[in-house]
């Protein structure tokens, strides 16, 4: 067992992992490949290397959760903090380039986007496992899992490429915040059948209306409320020293980032949700006060502990044989699934034909950490004298969550540059 915590411990394990995330990412940028992948591939070295009795882990006092029995030691749990900060503000981040006219002129896409991207990999996940072992609950919560949607590893890509105010890009990221809606309500539904054998219809229909209306309040803000409040702090500041004001906005928006991702958590929301509805907040005034760049340096520091945290959940180890083929399979359905509903959405959707569905269906396929949540939440629900998700379907779902959220990225650049060239900066100014 780990030893206490001390502080020196934790920067000796902050500097080691933070070092091997932006090096590896350095590595990994100069053959062209996106640098998020090198981040998450050195999370499962890291967290797979063992020489006899030795390990890293180890060496660094670090201590990995084990589904359904703990949650790992204190200096895992500040790791997990650090990489939840980081992706919240990259969302956060991603809602400062993000105008509320931008979302909702494609509202109707980005809708049938997540409908169908819920669909059918809940229908095949739910299939496939029914076939290998005919438990329900097992089959219920393998389809969940697999209905989720990464926002953060796509929206870092899109970020990086400079090609946010894309159609696919908008489309990308209006439909993982209605897709995490929808993921909610299938999580709910699967969650309550394996605790109950029912479902609180009352509890879902309220969970819905105050999720719906979240959204809606925030946009209605943003497009009503945010023009007025800019005009009065705009005549407040006339007169004053405008790098002093850039820095109380900062604080400001910084402030309303955390209020609405503790708000979006206590509705049972991803915090991601109300970052980004946050950084919506303050898209038209972002560039005059500094915004972007400002919130550029916190997430260059806390991102990489994200990214690297995902790939230290892999337990190469724990994956017997006799479950490869399965895996295999869930994680070719996974891609396909969201490949396709999310592509045929936008093909239906988009009457234009301004969009590429093959971007858009790219895009929404990397899981990273919200696969592994449901499967977390899952392991823990007890039905039929077990848990609803096995450890061996676990470590499945954490190795699809992971190995979707590498591959996506490379292709997602590949099929944007081939779109609109090699030119960030042209993507950009367009």
């Amino acid at each position: 067992m780990a030893a206490e915590f001390e502080m020196g411990q934790l920067m000796i394990i902050l500097s080691v992992l933070f070092i091997l995330a932006i090096s590896a990412s350095a590595i990994f940028k100069r053959f062209g490949i996106p640098g998020l992948i090198g981040e998450i591939l050195i999370g499962v070295f890291v967290a797979n290397l063992v020489i006899g009795d030795w390990s890293l882990l180890g060496a660094l006092d670090i201590v990995l959760p084990v589904p359904g029995v703990d949650d790992g030691n204190t200096y895992w749990n500040m790791l997990e903090v650090l990489a939840e900060l980081g992706v919240v503000f990259l969302l956060f981040t991603v809602g400062l380039e993000t105008k509320v006219k931008d979302l909702t002129s494609v509202g109707r896409t980005a809708m049938l986007v997540a409908t169908l991207g819920v669909i059918i990999p809940f229908v095949l996940g739910y299939a496939v496992i029914t076939l290998w072992d005919g438990n329900v609950y097992h089959a219920m919560f393998m389809g969940a899992a697999m209905v989720a949607t990464s926002v953060g590893i796509t929206a870092q890509v899109i970020k990086d490429m400079k090609v946010l105010n894309r159609p696919e890009s908008r489309i990308i990221i209006a439909a993982a915040v209605i897709d995490d809606i929808l993921g909610l309500i299938v999580l709910a539904v699967v969650a309550g059948m394996a605790r109950t054998g029912s479902i609180d219809m009352f509890g879902l229909a309220e969970m819905i209306i105050v999720s719906v209306m979240f959204v809606i309040i925030v946009i209605l803000f943003c497009s009503k409320g945010v023009p007025r409040i800019a005009g009065k702090i705009r005549r407040t500041a006339e007169g004053k020293n405008k790098k002093r004001s850039g820095v109380d906005i900062f604080v400001v928006a910084l402030s309303v980032c955390l209020l609405l991702s503790a708000l979006a958590a206590q509705m049972k929301l991803a915090m991601i949700v109300g970052a980004f509805l946050a950084g919506m907040i303050f898209a038209d005034h972002a560039k005059e006060y500094g915004l972007e760049k400002k919130m550029g340096s916190v997430t260059a520091f806390l991102l990489p502990f994200f990214f690297i945290s995902v790939g230290m959940r892999v337990d190469l180890s724990s994956l017997k044989e006799e479950f490869l083929l399965l895996a295999a399979v869930i994680i070719i359905l996974a891609i396909l699934s969201k490949y396709i509903g999310c592509g045929l959405g936008t093909m239906i959707g988009d009457r234009k034909k301004e969009s590429s569905a093959n971007i858009v269906g790219i895009g929404m396929i990397p899981r990273g950490e919200v696969g592994i949540i449901v499967a977390m939440i899952g392991i823990k629900i007890i039905a039929d004298g077990g848990p609803v998700m096995s450890g061996d379907l676990f470590t499945i779902v954490v190795l699809m969550s992971v190995v979707t959220t590498i591959i996506a990225p490379f292709m997602l650049s590949r099929v944007f540059k081939k779109k609109y060239g090699n030119t960030q900066e042209d993507a950009a100014s367009e």
